[in-house]
C-alpha cells in the first residue's frame, strides 16, 4: 500500500501501483541510456564487462531474491534496484567527480540527487506531468539509499556536513516529505544491500577477466581466500574461469544468506507493528551481519587498491574526466552549443544555466560524450586502454 504520488492517479485495475513505477522506470529514456553507460571499464573495452545496465539487472535480481524471502515487496524492491543508478552520468564515477568540481559553487553534482531530478523532472513524456510521478515509497527509497540524511535533531549527517545535502532533495522534501531523518522502508534498504553484493562479486569478476588481479592475490582477503579453499577442495584442478564464477556465485550467496538469516532475526526481535516502526529503527534493519561487514569491508579495500586505482585504469579516468570538464567549459561559452530543447529559455542566470548543462552532461552515454567532444574540439582523447598480458580472455567459447 503506498502513500501516494505528488499528483494523484486513478489506481490500474492490473497493475499495483509500485509494479507501474517498476514499469515507468523500465521505458524511461534515463533507464535504456544505462547500456552505454561505464560500470569501470569504458564500454568498447569488452563486451564481458559490466556496463550500468547490466549491474542493475544484477541488483534487481538480488534485491527481488531478498525481499521474497522476507516477506517484502518485490515489485517495490525491484523498482528501487531498477532505479538506483539513473542518475549516474558517462564514464561513472569519474564523470560524476569532474561533474562534481564544474558545478563547485553551484550545488555540487550528486548522483542520488539527479536520480530524483530525473523521475521528478527530467524525463518528459506523460501529458499530466513532468517526470514519472513515481510513489512516495519509491522516491523515498532512491533518495535515502544511503541510509537518513538527517539526524534526529534535523543537522546533515556526516557525509553532507561539508557539501550540504543537495537542493534538489531539500526542494522535492519541501513539496513531498520524505522523511529525511528516519531511514527507508525496508525493501529499499534490501536494494541497497543487493547493490553492495553485486559490486563485490562483478567487480571481482570483471577485474580478474581483465588481468587486473589474479586469484592467488586474493588470498590476502581472507573471507576470498576462504572461499576459493571450499572451491579447490571440492573441484580440484578447476580450471580458471570455472573458478572465477564459482568465486562470484558463492560471494553472492553468502551474502544474501546472512542478509536474509540476520534480517529475519532483527525482524522478530523488533515486531513491528508498520513499516512505519521500521523506519523509525534506530539502525537498518535489514543489513549485513558484523562478520560480513568486514569482509564487504575487506573487498572493497582491495578492489579500491587493485582495480579503482589500477595505474591503466586511472589513465582512462584522467583522459574522460577531462572530456566532461571541457564539454561542460564549451557548453558555458555557448549554451546554443547543446541542442535547442535543452538550450532554450536560457536567461542570464549562471546557476540556472550550469545545472541546465549538468543536466544535459550527465544524461550523456560514454559513447555521446565522445562524439560531443569531437564535434566541439580538433583532438579528443583516447579511451582505449590495455589490460595486462595475465588477463584471460574475455569472449567465452
Amino acid at each position: 500500500m503506498t502513500r501516494g504520488r505528488l499528483i494523484p492517479e486513478a489506481g490500474s485495475p492490473t497493475r499495483s501501483d509500485f509494479q507501474r513505477d517498476r514499469d515507468r522506470i523500465i521505458h524511461s529514456t534515463a533507464f535504456r541510456r544505462l547500456k552505454h553507460k561505464t560500470q569501470v571499464f569504458v564500454h568498447h573495452e569488452g563486451d564481458h564487462y559490466r556496463t550500468r545496465l547490466t549491474h542493475t539487472l544484477e541488483v534487481s535480481q538480488i534485491a527481488r531474491a531478498l525481499a521474497r524471502a522476507l516477506g517484502l515487496d518485490e515489485d517495490l524492491a525491484e523498482a528501487l534496484a531498477l532505479s538506483h543508478d539513473l542518475g549516474h552520468t558517462c564514464f561513472g564515477h569519474t564523470g560524476e567527480d569532474a561533474l562534481h568540481a564544474c558545478m563547485e559553487g553551484h550545488g555540487g553534482f550528486d548522483h542520488n540527487a539527479q536520480a530524483l531530478r530525473i523521475v521528478t523532472r527530467l524525463e518528459r513524456r506523460y501529458a499530466g506531468f513532468d517526470g514519472l510521478n513515481l510513489t512516495w515509497e519509491t522516491l523515498e527509497g532512491l533518495v535515502k539509499h544511503n541510509g537518513p540524511l538527517l539526524t534526529a535533531r534535523g543537522d546533515p549527517m556526516p557525509r553532507y556536513r561539508q557539501s550540504r545535502i543537495p537542493a534538489a532533495i531539500l526542494d522535492y522534501d519541501g513539496l513531498h516529505d520524505l522523511e529525511l531523518a528516519r531511514f527507508a522502508g525496508p525493501e529499499a534498504q534490501a536494494a541497497a544491500l543487493a547493490d553492495d553484493i553485486a559490486y563485490d562479486s562483478h567487480d571481482l569478476d570483471d577485474g580478474l577477466r581483465a588481468g587486473l588481479f589474479d586469484l592467488a592475490d586474493l588470498a590476502t582477503v581472507p573471507f576470498l581466500a576462504e572461499l576459493l579453499a571450499e572451491i579447490e577442495a571440492l573441484h580440484p584442478g578447476l580450471e580458471p574461469s570455472r573458478k572465477i564464477h564459482e568465486l562470484a556465485r558463492r560471494v553472492i550467496t553468502r551474502f544474501v544468506e546472512d542478509v536474509i538469516v540476520g534480517s529475519e532475526a532483527r525482524l522478530a526481535a523488533l515486531k513491528p507493528a508498520s513499516v512505519a516502526e521500521i523506519r523509525a529503527a534506530p539502525q537498518a534493519v535489514i543489513a549485513f551481519s558484523p562478520a560480513i561487514e568486514r569482509a564487504d569491508a575487506e573487498i572493497k579495500r582491495f578492489l579500491f587498491a587493485r582495480m579503482y586505482r589500477n595505474p591503466g585504469v586511472m589513465a582512462v579516468r584522467e583522459k574522460a574526466n577531462a572530456i566532461v570538464a571541457d564539454l561542460f567549459c564549451a557548453f558555458c561559452e555557448d549554451p546554443r552549443r547543446m541542442p535547442e530543447e535543452w538550450s532554450e529559455g536560457l536567461g542570464g542566470d549562471e546557476a540556472r544555466v550550469r545545472r541546465r548543462i549538468a543536466d544535459y552532461i550527465a544524461g550523456m552515454t560514454d559513447t555521446y560524450a565522445v562524439l560531443e567532444h569531437r564535434r566541439l574540439f580538433a583532438a579528443t582523447p583516447d579511451l582505449h586502454w590495455s589490460p595486462a598480458s595475465r588477463g584471460l580472455p574475455l569472449a567465452e567459447p
